[in-house]
């Protein structure tokens, strides 16, 4: 394992090469961003293409949920505990102030929990049971048949997600998976009903590509449920 100074060399080896020429050192600095930002939309594109369907076919099972009062529970572990956190706040506050009009103006708060921030209740699992074991007790407590369950792993192999996806199905929830490489053992899982890979072995833009297939499933449930609210009521 490298120590933080020789993971950042490797990354921006232009910064370290001892150069004073800063016109070298900005044009490698702006060619390694352009760099990476066509390696985010090509991974994105990739991703568009494998998934794009699917991914329309979970928001609207998604909707439904929503539209039937289930809730939506987020998790994951380090960069994708925040993840799972701002997916939640996305879906409980879009950000314009408004509950809606149910004609698509304004999108609607839904109901969705963070389990990954209670420091409270994961020391206490933590520390009196076992980090295994920190999102399926809360889906336990907390979980409802008609809930929806959403976790994200870069690696897709994190023991606490996995158990989490099993608890969640055998309590009737829409389990959600969201994970880079080659999905890991979440792509194993029986459990998970939706399972949507970033195929890169870069951390970067694996949990860049996720943000976008995360906001992509929030605006197409959005639009799901607006669509349903239009809708004539059947007499």
């Amino acid at each position: 394992m490298t120590d933080g100074a020789g993971s950042v060399e490797s990354l921006y080896p232009f910064i370290y090469q001892g150069s004073s020429d800063i016109d070298s050192v900005l044009e490698q600095a702006r060619a390694s961003t352009v760099a990476k930002a066509l390696e985010a939309m090509e991974l994105r594109a990739e991703v568009a293409a494998r998934s794009g369907e699917l991914i329309a076919a979970c928001a609207s099972q998604a909707a439904a949920r929503f539209a039937a009062g289930g809730r939506l529970l987020t998790f994951g572990n380090g960069g994708s505990a925040t993840d799972a956190q701002q997916i939640a706040t996305v879906f409980l506050y879009p950000g314009d102030g408004s509950d809606g009009d149910g004609a698509g103006n304004a999108a609607r708060p839904l109901p969705a929990i963070g389990l990954a921030s209670d420091t409270a209740v994961l020391s206490a699992l933590s520390n009196d049971i076992g980090t295994d074991v920190v999102f399926a007790r809360q889906i336990a407590a907390f979980g409802r048949p008609g809930d929806i369950a959403l976790g994200l792993s870069t690696s897709g192999n994190s023991e606490n997600l996995l158990r989490a996806f099993d608890e969640a199905s055998r309590r009737g929830l829409l389990t959600i998976g969201i994970a880079g490489y080659d999905g890991g053992k979440m792509a194993e899982l029986d459990s998970i009903d939706y399972l949507f890979v970033a195929p890169s072995t870069s951390i970067h833009r694996i949990q860049e590509a996720q943000t976008t297939i995360y906001h992509v499933l929030w605006e197409l449930i959005v639009a799901n449920l607006a669509q349903r609210s239009a809708e004539p009521v059947p007499t």
